[in-house]
């Protein structure tokens, strides 16, 4: 789709083992991705929330930093897998497809793109990230625990962030003016991360309690992956 997909492929062949990896390849990305392109948006938001996290991590802000540093690498992880199937011509979810697949289109606003993938990765991904890092440490995903309280207190960082996102990348892909009245406002209005970040944690409850039944977790994500590919597909609607 772009002459440097190549190079972004190349950039994402080895695992993030820490924050510092997972932001390093963030930045490997932005620096070949053209404003042209949605990709780059989403990465740019989410390399701002990567950050906010490190930083919390960096000034001992969370009861146990092990655990949410560990959840942010497993998180990334499941975006660059994504990236790069895409980038390989193999199946990926249908809700990173949604976006991948507009990746050139540049009637679209950057922060359509943004929330596209911030929606795909949260609500589709985050369960699954929470998961695999629970394994890691030993714990099962519950409400009212030392790492739920730390997860939600990134909260208000990241609605903060979003809500900036909402304002900086309201032109199109290429820096166009947006018209001043358009259906995307209200739909970018009623996205909030607090909720899906909410919805993202009780997902991970049903889902830690459904891994033992392979059938039932597959339908389970396929469901998920569905739902978040409705949302996607609504967030991308082209403005005139």
């Amino acid at each position: 789709m772009f002459p440097y997909d190549a190079q972004l492929l190349a950039s994402l062949q080895d695992p993030p083992a820490s924050i510092a990896d997972v932001l390093a390849t963030m930045q490997a990305i932005d620096a070949r991705t053209v404003d042209g392109d949605g990709l780059k948006w989403f990465n740019w938001l989410y390399y701002q929330v990567t950050k906010a996290v490190e930083d919390r991590v960096d000034a001992g802000g969370f009861s146990d930093a092990a655990f949410l540093a560990e959840l942010d690498v497993q998180f990334a992880q499941l975006y660059f897998n994504a990236l790069k199937d895409s980038l390989s011509d193999a199946s990926l979810p249908d809700c990173w497809q949604a976006l991948f697949t507009r990746r050139d289109d540049t009637r679209l606003a950057r922060i359509q793109c943004a929330l596209a993938g911030i929606n795909a990765h949260i609500n589709r991904d985050l369960p699954i990230a929470l998961v695999n890092t629970c394994r890691i440490s030993n714990l099962a995903p519950q409400h009212g625990t030392a790492q739920y309280n730390d997860y939600t207190t990134l909260n208000a960082t990241l609605d903060s962030l979003i809500e900036a996102a909402k304002q900086t990348l309201n032109v199109r892909l290429l820096g166009d003016l947006l018209p001043p009245v358009n259906v995307l406002e209200d739909t970018i209005a009623a996205w909030s991360v607090s909720a899906a970040r909410e919805s993202a944690w009780n997902n991970s409850e049903l889902l830690w309690h459904l891994q033992s039944e392979a059938l039932l977790s597959g339908a389970f994500l396929d469901t998920l992956d569905g739902l978040t590919t409705v949302v996607s597909k609504g967030l991308l609607i082209q403005i005139p």
